[in-house]
């Protein structure tokens, strides 16, 4: 069985604060022009996307440079629902590293892409810096449904929480991937092996792509 975790990519959708919006217009149309072209202006972390070392470190390596097969992960999910906005994801919220967690991406499922296309979607739950330390000692690359495992700031920010990308430093520091923006994490089963298929567009120099995110999910015999 295959999911699609992918938002599709269409003008106006949410946008990490001061990126570029997103805008698609008709370029040429089959009425005036015999064919049809769309003109597309975003970010390189627009949409559901992977984030590269280079994202936040300055000799963070680019997409480019991996080999396709980095983009093919034994994933497991984790169930973070049930959180107030903001509410912070600890070491704790998350699986020990043991063999029954054996994956090389740990996906944690928030739900919060329920609020997407809202204002709410940007004071979506975090991991804490202790909780990225963890995913970091298990060998874990993160993917969330939320805009960003660290907080994004609006105008709800709270003193108390972790300032600036301590997250993204903590995993893109150490050569793990982020993939933000994930959609339908409710359809996999939690703790069960998934292949989660990320290809990244092939972008030069790439700090970061949108992808097209898609889980094969193994069937269960009768």
């Amino acid at each position: 069985m295959y999911v699609d975790l992918t938002h599709p990519i269409e003008t106006g959708m949410p946008v990490f604060p001061d990126d570029p919006t997103v805008e698609q217009r008709d370029a040429a149309s089959i009425e005036d022009d015999g064919y049809r072209v769309t003109d597309l202006h975003c970010g390189s972390h627009t949409g559901t996307h992977i984030d590269a070392p280079s994202h936040t470190e300055p000799d963070g390596a680019v997409l480019d440079s991996m080999p396709i097969e980095r983009f093919v992960f034994d994933a497991r999910v984790v169930d973070c629902t049930g959180r107030d906005p903001r509410e912070a994801i600890t070491a704790g919220d998350l699986p020990e590293s043991d063999s029954e967690t054996n994956c090389d991406l740990l996906l944690c499922r928030t739900d919060w892409d329920e609020y997407w296309g809202t204002d709410r979607y940007f004071d979506h739950p975090y991991l804490t810096p202790d909780a990225a330390d963890h995913c970091r000692e298990a060998g874990w690359n993160v993917g969330l449904d939320t805009l960003n495992p660290d907080p994004t700031p609006t105008e709800n920010t709270a003193e108390s929480e972790p300032a600036g990308f301590q997250a993204h430093h903590t995993l893109l520091g150490t050569d793990m991937l982020i993939i933000e923006n994930l959609t339908n994490l409710e359809q996999l089963p939690t703790g069960q092996p998934i292949t989660l298929y990320a290809f990244p567009l092939a972008l030069a120099e790439a700090d970061g792509a949108p992808i097209r995110a898609v889980a094969e999910v193994a069937s269960t015999a009768d």
